[in-house]
């Protein structure tokens, strides 16, 4: 079962300062806030001035600093790169999204660069979440951390070689 069912849909990554409202420029750090309210989580990306003058006494979930890069152009992809994303993602938006399955993907698509771990946080009763962050598009994806043992990993690893197999046939 996913602690966050729903909550992970959150908006991707401000070309401009959500409180200025001017644009990043190529290479300028900036930081992300994100907020948990009752509709889900908010994302606000600010540049550093608007960091230094925000209010401190409203207190984000999570934050964290990153450098902008623009979007690039995109180059052909190969297949299973792109599959593996696809497939991340909409078992992302499922209602009930496989956490050993996600987890597994979010590892491979970290290996290969596609997602950044930008976070980890503990929620109630220990359980961990992992926060990437899609480096192109600056999407923001939360996924449980199912505390696989070693003899789980195997199945689980199968498991998404069936989903990839699939996704490939009918992508």
């Amino acid at each position: 079962m996913n602690p966050l069912p729903n909550e992970w849909a959150i908006k991707h990554r401000a070309d401009a300062c959500a409180v200025t409202q001017r644009p990043f420029v190529a290479g300028e750090y900036f930081y992300t806030l994100l907020y948990h309210g009752a509709d889900g989580y908010r994302r606000e990306d600010l540049s550093e001035q608007a960091w230094q003058n925000r209010n401190e006494n409203i207190r984000p979930f999570s934050f964290w600093k990153s450098r902008f890069e623009p979007l690039p152009t995109k180059p052909a992809e190969p297949v299973p790169k792109e599959n593996a994303e696809q497939l991340f993602r909409r078992l992302m938006a499922s209602d009930s999204p496989p956490a050993s399955a996600c987890y597994v993907l979010a590892a491979m698509l970290e290996r290969k660069r596609v997602l950044k771990q930008v976070k980890t946080e503990s929620r109630d009763g220990g359980r961990r979440v992992l926060m990437y962050e899609q480096g192109s598009t600056g999407d923001v994806f939360i996924v449980p951390d199912p505390q696989l043992r070693l003899d789980e990993l195997e199945n689980v690893q199968n498991e998404v070689g069936e989903l990839l197999r699939g996704a490939a046939e009918n992508g």
